[in-house]
């Protein structure tokens, strides 16, 4: 079992920030990645539509063999986490992405996500959980992920997207910022540029990896054998010639060969 994947999906190709989390601290493992790309976007959908894809996901990298499920889509850790009881570990982006942040943060957090996500205040509820003293600010982003979908994360258009939707939070004075869609790391330059270096970033990805990391110690699921390299599977359940392209750029390889599933 412990040279088994482990699972990780998302509604698209943000998911990647979590590959590439996992993979720097946990070169040892493979990993068996689902992008629900046929599906895109989960932010605007209802909770239970959300609900109804992930429970489908979650069943398909079980199905493949996967020790433990990371659901790296922001809205899905959102809505869905709860109601997910797969026979193995899994973890939602959401609540390690939160307790960064409570750490970090002077008392002042701002949040961007998807609009299910913002909705739901399940951010600023677990915030507010941890330390009650903190004011929590919002801000749905929705073509964020389009974006980053299009390749456009370097554009002048994302530059100016970035202005508009983080200038009232930048009004605000908020000193941390929730990167509250695994998308949204790869906006990380241009966002960074538009709130100044006195507002300190939080990618979910950086910290569920770290948490993964642990909780796999913790069941004895780590992988030990080095002696084999990690091997990583990439699914899609649409045509994903965009999707290879940008997540081949993202994780550094130079190829990214996709398997076309239907979950």
């Amino acid at each position: 079992m412990t040279d088994a994947p482990i699972g990780v999906f998302d509604s698209g190709v943000g998911g990647l920030t979590v590959v590439a989390a996992l993979q720097r601290l946990l070169p040892r493992e493979s990993i068996l990645y689902l992008g629900d790309t046929a599906r895109l976007p989960y932010g605007t959908k209802s909770p239970q539509t959300v609900l109804a894809y992930s429970k489908r996901n979650v069943d398909f990298l079980v199905g493949r063999g996967v020790k433990a499920v990371v659901v790296a889509c922001n809205t899905a850790s959102a809505v869905a986490v709860g109601e997910l009881q797969p026979p193995v570990p899994l973890w939602g982006v959401l609540g390690p992405g939160a307790a960064r942040a409570a750490t970090v943060s002077r008392g002042r957090v701002g949040v961007i996500a998807t609009e299910s996500t913002i909705d739901s205040d399940a951010y600023g509820r677990e915030l507010r959980r941890l330390r009650p003293d903190i004011e929590v600010v919002s801000q749905p982003c929705p073509l964020f992920v389009p974006l980053v979908e299009e390749g456009w994360h370097d554009d002048p258009v994302a530059a100016e997207v970035a202005r508009r939707y983080l200038a009232p939070l930048a009004a605000r004075g908020v000193d941390t910022l929730v990167l509250g869609c695994t998308h949204y790391p790869l906006l990380r330059r241009v966002i960074a540029e538009v709130m100044g270096p006195g507002v300190t970033l939080v990618d979910s990805a950086e910290a569920v990896a770290e948490v993964v990391a642990a909780d796999l110690l913790r069941h004895q699921l780590a992988r030990e054998d080095d002696r084999d390299t990690a091997e990583h599977h990439f699914c899609v359940t649409d045509a994903g010639t965009r999707f290879a392209k940008i997540g081949a750029r993202f994780l550094g390889a130079g190829t990214l060969s996709l398997e076309w599933v239907d979950v």
